[in-house]
């Protein structure tokens, strides 16, 4: 409050609690603050004027305007603009320049005025009505959520009424006679329309349309209808209207309850693509908090056929997993145990002689044993898989394995500053194998291993900052598998990395164990620059003593001796980052390599990637394999961006897949136009092109967190 003011407006104040009626004035109903520069009261005709920066609070409301007469007689206020009126949630505001209202600033007559929701839609009128303390009707009214500035009068989209009304307990707003203009022109007649405020998160009624034309499918409106089902559920239905000889719905469901949630996606299509009378897919999550900190977790997924998915653009994994789990993880204990049950959507895979039916628990804990110190860690796992075929062999044998294990790792620091581990593990396991030919019947099977490790950091910090970490390692580990033969569902593809290079056993899973004595090499350098960017290379080698024949030649660990393993890193912070992995012989012949390439500016981001793998039929993979992806998008202008993305078959010497993207976006609209082409061909999909527009109006519903626009005009 002015100094000047502060005796007057206390007076006023008094004054004003008193005029107030007795609806506004009882024992729950706080009382109304007036500031003014100037305030003038005649007791006798219950009149207060106020000029000069006033302001009104009551209730939540608050009123700004130039000047404010109070009849005590007819309990009315005359207020004189600028005048605006924020409502107590804040997110509802009005302009106007003259307006008289109830004493309680709920009801009453804006002149001149212009309605404001959640800082996104506006509406102009030249008379605003407000009654009930509820609805405000608003006649002759423009809509839009666009800037509208002194350089651009016109709106990019606007809706023009007859009248308006604004709900705000049930926070709708209704058009009477509209009609939708794009740049001032008329577009569209709507008698009358229904659309939920920017302060409602949840409201029947149409989302964002998108429109997509595709070789296949043919062209369609896809108009997806959203349906609440009380404050914790909804549904969303999806048809799709157009044409062609498709005609598909899609359904999403989602509910949530006190202890979890719970997801559902589906669709249902009627095509002549196929034989099948009706295609489609089912999709189903959930997570549920149970007793004792365990959690349930399951999932649904099942397609009617393997190319529905990709046919349609819908999510398409290679392996559809359907699972129900239970587990509870702590800092030092995790137990799980569940089902699962896969299918597989590849060209050429058989879901008869996959081991697709799962079972499996697990249970591990890590603590540090008495006498030795470090850190040890103990485990118990069972796992059952099954397949359909009774084909007896590896096309239909089913098998059931306990593992048990423990490890333990302890490190010193040596003089000089030498780090030196000592590592020991041990693995004990039952298979019981059926249908399994030479496998069937049941095997034990122990693999100790013993490790000793050595590192030698050297870091040195310039005069400049700079600083270089040079790490030599040597690590010798022994190890020996005992016991019969088993079979290796889980083992048949082992990537060497610089993430592996130095562990016990480099096998992906439980039915191999690397088996003789060995040693890895390996040396590390990392440069780190004030400037910014870091540079980072790791090389090494595995030396075995014997070769027994346990790893391909597409891993890089056949042999007395493996590739050369040469993995380099650069980043320059959130700009550069370019990372290699390389595996290659002494003739320098490759048996892998992968180069990733990031680079993001201010008004682009591009992400590429190559990557070449030599053939390895025990790996099934009888060709090499060579792939370049490109992911761009750039920013012509504010608003406007630009996206490709690429993929490229070097075996093939053909494109696998391409697109482009243009978009709009500004604090009204969001525009999208895509066009995608898909090359491959297999006999459940064939090559196809795609369009699609996507047009979403903002305004209407809750705003996007992510919405960063501003809403000032620039001079």
């Amino acid at each position: 409050m002015r100094p000047a003011a502060r005796h007057l407006a206390a007076t006023a104040l008094a004054a004003l609690i008193l005029a107030l009626p007795a609806r506004a004035q009882d024992a729950t109903t706080p009382p109304a603050t007036l500031i003014a520069d100037s305030i003038r009261f005649t007791q006798a005709d219950q009149v207060i004027r106020a000029e000069g920066g006033v302001e009104i609070f009551f209730q939540g409301a608050r009123l700004r305007a130039a000047a404010v007469i109070y009849d005590g007689a007819t309990d009315r206020v005359q207020v004189t603009g600028p005048i605006t009126l924020t409502e107590q949630t804040g997110r509802s505001v009005i302009f106007a320049d003259f307006a008289e209202l109830s004493a309680d600033l709920q009801d009453g007559v804006l002149r001149s005025a212009r309605l404001v929701l959640d800082r996104q839609l506006q509406i102009a009128a030249t008379e605003i009505e407000r009654s009930d303390g509820r609805y405000t009707q608003m006649y002759q009214g423009v809509a839009s959520s666009c800037e509208v500035c002194f350089d651009n009068p016109v709106p990019l989209w606007e809706i023009r009424a007859r009248r308006v009304v604004h709900d705000r307990l049930e926070r709708q707003i209704y058009f009477d006679d509209a009609s939708f203009r794009v740049m001032g022109l008329p577009v569209a007649y709507l008698p009358r329309l229904r659309v939920p405020d920017p302060t409602l998160e949840r409201a029947n009624g149409v989302l964002t349309p998108s429109l997509r034309a595709n070789d296949d499918t043919g062209t369609h409106l896809r108009l997806p209808y959203f349906i609440t089902l009380g404050p914790s559920a909804d549904v969303t239905l999806t048809p799709w209207i157009g044409v062609g000889e498709t005609r598909t719905v899609e359904l999403r469901y989602r509910q949530a309850f006190s202890t979890g949630t719970i997801q559902v996606d589906g669709a249902i299509t009627d095509d002549d693509l196929t034989d099948a009378d009706l295609r489609g897919y089912l999709f189903a999550r959930g997570q549920f908090a149970l007793p004792r900190e365990f959690t349930l977790d399951f999932g649904i997924q099942g397609a009617s056929d393997r190319g529905y998915l990709t046919t349609y653009g819908f999510t398409a994994p290679d392996i559809l997993e359907s699972y129900l789990r239970v587990s509870r993880a702590s800092r030092d204990e995790y137990l799980g145990f569940g089902a699962t049950l896969y299918s597989s959507q590849r060209e050429g895979d058989d879901n008869e002689i996959l081991p697709n039916r799962v079972l499996h628990g697990e249970y591990t804990r890590r603590f540090v044993p008495g006498g030795l110190g470090g850190i040890a860690t103990m485990g118990l796992e069972g796992l059952s898989y099954y397949r359909q075929s009774d084909v007896d062999g590896p096309d239909g044998r089913d098998v059931a394995r306990l593992s048990g294990f423990v490890d333990w790792r302890r490190d010193a620091v040596l003089p000089g500053g030498v780090l030196l581990a000592f590592e020991g593990a041990l693995y004990a396991d039952i298979y019981n194998t059926r249908q399994g030919a030479a496998l069937s019947g049941t095997e034990t099977r122990i693999a100790p291993f013993l490790g000793v490790e050595l590192r030698y950091p050297l870091a040195r910090t310039t005069a400049s900052g700079v600083t270089h970490l040079l790490e030599p390692v040597a690590q010798l580990v022994w190890s020996d598998v005992s016991g019969g033969a088993v079979p290796n569902e889980d083992s048949l593809i082992v990537e060497f990395d610089e993430a592996n290079l130095f562990a016990l056993d480099r096998f992906p899973g439980e039915d191999r164990r690397e088996a003789g004595l060995r040693a890895n090499l390996g040396l590390g350098y990392t440069r780190t620059d004030p400037l910014g960017w870091s540079l980072g290379v790791t090389a090494g080698i595995v030396l075995f003593q014997e070769d027994l024949a346990q790893y391909t030649p597409g891993s890089g660990l056949d042999g007395i001796q493996s590739d050369f393993l040469l993995a380099a890193h650069f980043t320059q912070g959130d700009r550069w980052r370019v990372i290699n992995r390389a595996l290659f012989d002494s003739s320098f012949s490759f048996t892998s390599n992968e180069l990733s390439l990031g680079w993001r500016g201010d008004r682009h981001v591009m992400e590429t990637s190559y990557t070449w793998l030599q053939a390895d039929p025990a790996e099934g993979r009888p060709l090499d394999m060579g792939e370049w992806a490109f992911d761009a998008e750039y920013e012509i202008e504010r608003g406007w961006v630009a996206a490709a993305d690429w993929r490229y078959d070097f075996v093939e010497s053909a494109p696998t897949r391409a697109g482009l993207a243009l978009g709009y976006s500004n604090e009204c609209v969001d525009m999208e136009f895509s066009v995608a082409r898909r090359y491959t061909t297999s006999t459940t999909v064939a090559p196809a092109t795609e369009f699609g527009l996507t047009v979403s109006l903002n305004g209407f519903g809750a705003q996007r967190s992510s919405r960063t626009h501003s809403r000032s005009c620039l001079r």
